[in-house]
This record gives C-alpha cells, sequence and structure tokens, in this order.
C-alpha cells in the first residue's frame, strides 16, 4: 500500500516536473495501479464538483450525446474522487458524472484516492486546460493561477503546456480588461483576439465603449486594431513599429500564433511556425489538419 501512495504521488509530482504537461499520464497512472476491488460503486448524490474546478459552463449537447452513450454502454472508465466530510469530492470525470445523471443513473464506478486541497486545485486546473474547450476568460484564469501557485514563470508555463509564450501573456492580459467586458467574451460576443486589442488600452471607459461598439456593429479585429493603434489613445505598452511590415501581416501572425499555439513569423512571403522538439511538430501539425501517410 505505501508504494502505491508513492507511485501516486510521483504521478502528481511529475505533473508539473516534466518538461511537458500530460493529465492523461497522470490518470493513467491512478488506473495503472488500482486493484479490482478499489473500483466501487457511489451514490451520484453523494458526490459534489471540485471545489476549485474553474469551469463553470458545459456544453448542454456534448453532455447529453455523452449521456446517451452512457445509457447504451455505460460508464467505460471509472471517475476518480476523493473523500470528503459529506460524501466524496470529484478529482477527474465532472461529465462523466453530470452525464450519467442526465442517463438517469444512481451510482457510478469510482477509485478512491487521497490528495489534499493543493493537489486537487492543480488537478482541476491542468485537466481543464488540457481537455474542455474552455473560454478564454476560463483559461486565462487557470494559467494564472499555476503560476500563482506553481511560482514558474511564463516561459516555463508556456513550454510546458505546448504554446508560445506571447500566447499566455496575451491571455493573462485579458484578466484586466473590465468585468462587463469579460462577461461579453465569456458570452462569445466577444472573440479572444478583440479583447487582447482591448487590453492594449489604458482607459477603461474607452475599452467599455469600443467593445459596446464592436457589438453593435460587428467590428472585425483588423478595424479594431487600427482604432487602438491611434496614436490619440494611450496604450499599456508604447509599441516600437517595425519598418516596412504589412501591418496586416501582424494580424495573420497573431490568428495563427493563436490557432497553433506557437510563436508564428510572416516575412519575405515566407511563413514561420515555430516548434521545440518532434513531438511539438507533430502537435502543430495535428492542429493545422496536415497528416502524414
Amino acid at each position: 500500500m505505501e508504494n502505491r501512495k508513492k507511485a501516486l504521488g510521483k504521478g502528481l509530482e511529475q505533473l508539473f516536473s516534466d518538461e511537458r504537461i500530460d493529465f492523461n499520464n497522470f490518470e493513467q497512472k491512478i488506473y495503472e495501479t488500482a486493484r479490482e476491488e478499489d473500483i466501487i460503486s457511489i451514490s451520484l448524490d453523494d458526490i459534489r464538483p471540485n471545489p476549485y474546478q474553474p469551469r463553470k459552463d458545459f456544453n448542454e449537447e456534448a453532455l447529453k450525446e455523452l449521456s446517451e452513450s452512457i445509457k447504451v454502454h455505460g460508464v467505460v472508465q471509472p471517475i476518480i474522487v476523493k473523500r470528503s466530510i459529506k460524501g466524496y469530492e470529484l478529482v477527474a470525470g465532472e461529465r462523466r458524472t453530470k452525464a450519467s445523471k442526465l442517463a438517469g443513473l444512481t451510482h457510478i464506478p469510482a477509485i478512491v484516492r487521497d490528495f489534499n486541497d493543493e493537489e486537487m486545485m492543480e488537478i482541476a486546473l491542468v485537466e481543464n486546460i488540457q481537455r474542455e474547450n474552455l473560454n478564454a476568460i476560463e483559461e486565462a484564469e487557470c494559467y494564472l493561477k499555476i503560476l500563482n501557485t506553481k511560482h514558474i514563470t511564463q516561459d516555463e508555463l508556456a513550454k510546458r503546456f505546448g504554446k508560445s509564450r506571447s500566447y499566455i501573456t496575451n491571455l493573462i492580459g485579458i484578466l484586466s480588461l473590465p468585468s462587463v467586458i469579460k462577461d461579453m467574451v465569456i458570452r462569445k460576443d466577444l472573440s479572444m483576439a478583440h479583447a487582447r486589442s482591448l487590453s492594449k488600452l489604458s482607459d477603461q471607459d474607452l475599452q467599455i465603449a469600443i467593445a459596446e461598439k464592436i457589438v453593435k456593429d460587428g467590428m472585425s479585429v483588423r478595424e479594431l486594431e487600427k482604432i487602438v493603434n491611434n496614436e490619440d489613445y494611450e496604450r499599456k505598452v508604447k509599441i516600437k513599429r517595425a519598418v516596412n511590415i504589412n501591418p496586416k501581416y501582424k494580424l495573420y501572425e497573431q490568428a495563427l500564433s493563436d490557432k497553433t499555439g506557437s510563436k508564428v513569423s510572416i516575412k519575405n512571403n515566407k511563413v514561420e511556425i515555430f516548434f521545440d522538439s518532434e513531438q511539438d511538430l507533430e502537435r502543430i501539425l495535428e492542429i493545422i489538419n496536415v497528416t502524414i501517410e
């Protein structure tokens, strides 16, 4: 039993010490070290969400599809929980839990493991970043919490999640926006690209006024950038303008960077997408739907 606890502890430690964070490996370690008798059936009424769960909204259509699958095949993979004063707290498997309730189940297979509060928060953050389609605000909050709790740099964080440094910086930057604008992003009235451009401005009243105009007039990101770059408006960071660079290219670079999570450069009729390993290159190719036979 002591060896089993050490193995699980090592798995959690590796979640943040490895060069690239991979929640699937961490969860797989728990399943591999679980004996058959460790998988028990617990009442869905006795389960409450991870209190550190950053995700607020779940795709109802996706949950319905999963619930229909559960009605036919059951819950294929047990959830992971920890004991609490009143029942259990979810460690991994909130979508399976919600879908099981939709399917009319009363119990669900589970593996019980012990984690402290800090570990529960780390697990919830990483699982959501790697598995869930978080909105930009939720994702930014996840990254910021990891930076604050693990005391790592943005460069280290970007490397571990396979993102570019600029992606992390820009994403966290939108958290400084007024709450009314962040609500627009959550509702998808504004895109992350719109929010990122607005975050460059210092005046919050101006940010809100422009955000409302974006929603009202359907303003594109390119049109917004022209406004944001107006020298009459004070920016948080003064931009040193490059010479002889097509301004459209910066928009294209940022769009490709957001898509791939990597640094992108467009110049001299060439598009360069940077990667730091063969695994990282394979990740990028998968994102842009390039397959090698």
